[in-house]
Formats: C-alpha cells, sequence, structure tokens
C-alpha cells in the first residue's frame, strides 16, 4: 500500500482521517513538525497532508510553513496537501504558491479527501515516470539531434532514420508546422557519412519568387540587374553535404523542373549561366501541406515527389503523442527555470491535465513558446493554466459543452431524488464524452473534475470507457 502521512495537530482528526483512509492507504500521523520532517527524511512518502496550525503556534501559520518547506526540501517530487479552515483562505493559496500540491478546506469529508488524495498520487507518479523518461530521452537526444519523443510514432520515426541515414536515398518528411521537421533533417545528416560536411537548409515558401532561383542555383556576374559578382546558390553550398529543401510544397513549377533535373543528372546551371556544374548533395525535403492534394491539383509534380519521396518520414502532430506532451513540457520547464534563474518545480495538476487535453495548433513550437512564457512570467512554485494562457476560452469551452449537454436531458418525475441525480450525473458524463469523441481528458476538463475522478464516475455508473 502507498504511504501517506497526516500531520496534524489534533488527535481526534488525526484518528479521524486515519480511520476513514486506512484501508486504502499505509497511513502514519505526526503531531508535529519534528515528527512530520523524521518520517519524510526516513520513509520518503508520496503525498502528504499537512495542517498549518501546528504547535508550538497552534493558532497561526509560521510551525506549518516551515513544516511544508523542510519536506518539499527533503522530497520536492512529495505532494503536500493543505487542510485549512474556512477562514484561512489566504494562507492556503500562499502554500500553494510555496510550492503545497492542492488545499483542502474543514470540516474534513473524507470520501472528497479521498478523491484529492487519490488524485495526487496519480499526478506524483505520472510526473516521477516522466523523469525517469527525461533522463532516458536525454540519453537519445544527442543522437538525434534534439528531437524528443516517446511514444510509438515517435519511436517508428526514431527507427526510420538509423536505417535511412547511412544511405544517400532522397528523404521526404512530412508534418504539420511546428513538429520538427527540421530536426529530423538534421538529424539524418548527422547520423550520416556527411556528417563532416555542410547542412544547407532553405526554406522555399519565404523567399519571393524571383529571388528563389539564384538562392537555389546560384548566378553569374551580369545575369540580372544587381548581380555584380558571380554568387553560388544553397545547392553548391551542399556539395558533399545535405540540402535541405523546407516547405518544398511553396516551389513554383518552373523551379520543380529545375529540381527533377538536378535529382536526376547531379548537375545544375547558375541563372545566366551555360556551364553543367555537377553537384554530389543529399536532398532531404519537408512540407506541412496535403502532397496528394497538391499533385491532384496540378501545383506539384508528381515525377519530382517520387524523386524526393524514395523514403518518407511522417511526424505526427503533438495532439497525437500523449504523455510526449507532459515529457516535452517538463524538459522546456527545466531547461527555462535552469536559463532564468527561476525555481519552478512543475505544473499544477489543473495545468496537466490542461497541457494533455489542448488541440496544439502549433504542435512543439508553441508548447515551447507557452512554457518559456510562462517561466519568465509565473511567480509560484508550480506553473498554474493562467500562466500558460489557458484561462478563459477553455473555461468558456466547457460551460457551453456542460450547457449543451444538459438541455438534451430528460428526467421523469416518478423517481426519487438520488436516482434523478444519479441519472442527470450519468447522462451528463455520456453526452460529454460522446461530444468529445471518448477522450478522457478533454470530457474530464468539460465536465470540471480530474480525469482519476471522471473514472471514479464512470465506474460507479458501469460505464466502460
Amino acid at each position: 500500500m502507498e504511504k501517506l502521512l497526516i500531520v496534524d495537530d489534533s488527535e481526534d482528526i488525526r484518528k479521524q482521517m486515519k480511520w476513514g483512509l486506512a484501508k486504502d492507504y499505509d497511513v502514519s500521523l505526526a503531531a508535529n513538525r519534528e515528527e512530520a520532517v523524521a518520517f519524510v527524511r526516513k520513509h520518503r512518502p508520496r503525498v502528504v497532508t499537512l495542517d498549518l496550525g501546528l504547535p508550538p503556534d497552534a493558532d497561526g501559520t509560521s510551525e506549518g510553513f516551515l513544516t511544508l518547506e523542510e519536506i518539499l526540501r527533503l522530497e520536492p517530487t512529495t505532494k503536500v496537501i493543505v487542510v485549512t479552515g474556512n477562514d484561512e483562505r489566504e494562507s492556503a493559496l500562499r502554500a500553494v504558491r510555496t510550492g503545497a500540491y492542492d488545499f483542502y478546506r474543514k470540516p474534513i469529508e473524507i470520501a472528497e479527501l479521498k478523491v484529492v488524495i487519490s488524485r495526487a498520487f496519480h499526478i506524483q507518479a505520472i510526473e516521477v515516470e516522466n523523469r525517469r523518461l527525461q533522463i532516458a530521452v536525454e540519453n537519445k537526444t544527442s543522437q538525434f539531434g534534439g528531437i524528443i519523443g516517446q511514444c510509438p510514432q515517435m519511436e517508428q520515426v526514431f527507427a526510420t532514420i538509423k536505417k535511412v541515414a547511412s544511405t544517400d536515398v532522397p528523404v521526404f518528411v512530412t508534418g504539420e508546422s511546428g513538429t520538427g521537421k527540421e530536426l529530423v533533417a538534421k538529424a539524418i545528416h548527422t547520423l550520416s557519412l556527411r556528417k563532416e560536411k555542410p547542412f544547407i537548409p532553405i526554406n522555399c515558401g519565404a523567399i519571393p519568387e524571383n529571388l528563389l532561383e539564384p538562392e537555389l542555383f546560384g548566378h553569374e556576374k551580369g545575369a540580372f540587374t544587381g548581380a555584380h559578382v558571380r554568387s553560388l546558390g544553397k545547392v553548391e553550398y551542399a556539395h558533399h553535404g545535405t540540402l535541405f529543401l523546407d516547405e518544398i510544397g511553396e516551389l513554383p513549377l518552373g523551379l520543380q523542373v529545375k529540381l527533377l533535373r538536378f535529382l536526376q543528372e547531379k548537375v545544375i546551371q547558375r541563372v545566366g549561366g551555360r556551364e553543367d556544374i555537377p553537384v554530389d548533395a543529399r536532398v532531404v525535403s519537408a512540407t506541412n501541406v496535403d502532397i496528394a492534394k497538391a499533385i491532384q491539383e496540378g501545383s506539384f509534380r508528381e515525377d519530382l515527389f517520387y524523386r524526393t519521396a524514395v523514403i518518407t518520414i511522417h511526424l505526427p502532430p503533438l495532439r497525437e503523442r500523449g504523455n510526449d506532451i507532459l515529457l516535452l513540457a517538463n524538459l522546456f520547464l527545466r531547461r527555462f527555470s535552469e536559463g532564468h534563474n527561476k525555481k519552478i518545480k512543475g505544473f499544477a495538476p489543473a495545468t496537466i491535465e490542461q497541457l494533455l487535453a489542448f488541440d496544439w495548433p502549433g504542435n512543439v513550437r508553441e508548447l515551447e513558446n507557452r512554457v518559456q512564457r510562462a517561466v519568465i512570467m509565473g511567480d509560484s512554485a508550480f506553473l498554474e493554466p493562467s500562466d500558460l494562457g489557458f484561462e478563459s476560452k477553455t473555461a468558456a469551452t466547457a460551460s457551453e459543452a456542460a450547457a449543451t449537454a444538459m438541455t438534451a436531458m430528460t428526467v421523469p418525475a416518478n423517481i426519487t431524488l438520488k436516482e434523478a441525480r444519479d441519472r442527470v450525473e450519468r447522462d451528463l458524463i455520456t453526452n460529454v464524452l460522446h461530444e468529445q469523441d471518448g477522450n478522457i481528458a478533454k470530457a474530464s476538463q468539460v465536465l470540471g473534475v480530474s480525469r482519476p475522478t471522471l473514472y471514479d464516475l464512470m465506474k460507479k455508473h458501469g460505464m466502460e470507457q
């Protein structure tokens, strides 16, 4: 059984809590700071409940805060749930800012407290697992040029990179903007026999069309107005190395023909020149457009696609990568906290739920940006949803979805109040799960409960996931 430490100066409360929780946890008791700290030092409990009013300051909070600080100093991963009176809200919020996991108001309702404690154990387990994964991932990161991931889709990406890196075949990387396509190209180059030679990237969608040809293939002196000297293009600079054509789907049709000739014959001509120049460069291309649709519409040549896509690597969007979201978020948090000298320990439980439920249209790039901003602007030990910009939009969406679900319900008059309450609860959960396509994280967000609580409610009503 999991170890749970209850710290309270009231013997009656200690006995009440132990009686209510002993079936689920290995409960230990402490009446003051010395006992609590000694237990944490020896047993390292994952969760602690803490009354701030401890002797010798039973009517104040100074001793409670000292206890909180010592527990977190000894075991930063421990989740401390502060138990407070109704008139101690400010102290509870201060405790959360100091590093407490959550607070619970007296009088104690064991059933409610059980949910909070269960959630704390669940979040602590996730965080410990993520730290373990971070260590494993960081060992892999150096090998794959900064690409991070543990989900099955990313493991497939790593396996493909390993297989193709030692060859010279053209590789085509697909994926939404912000998924890390250039990192894949760099990883392929780093693991290849060309790693000591140049890696030359060019964004085909960021350069005006009239400048793109000389940028790619270079130009001779006098080729056009302003061409005062000969200039080499990106393709020539990539000789013996790797040429990365980002957003190749934006390449004009005329240049697609010239690129196709280079891929077929391994020669180019500079703008304004007639000499064939041999170039030995490995080509990696990437795009976030639907290439099949572009080919069908005639904006991308089919023969060029087959030349550039001997091997295709697809990068999944962040929203489909499961706990990779937390893995990346915690890595960015640690990196930026160290970089900005901030003592931020992690994400609040509500923030973790939001991280997993959010769609991440900007993918990894957006996650990195939000975490960096939150680290700079945040003041608490644990980042709240508002620190990452989740606040108002999510709350409004949740309210609207719940209201929509409620309007669809009808309850017969000839049943008891408990039966009516259970039916409404079950119907609401069913409707919201249906609206969210069975996504537990999103449904729990809409319903305003944690995922463990939603699982408990589903179990209560005999509902299959």
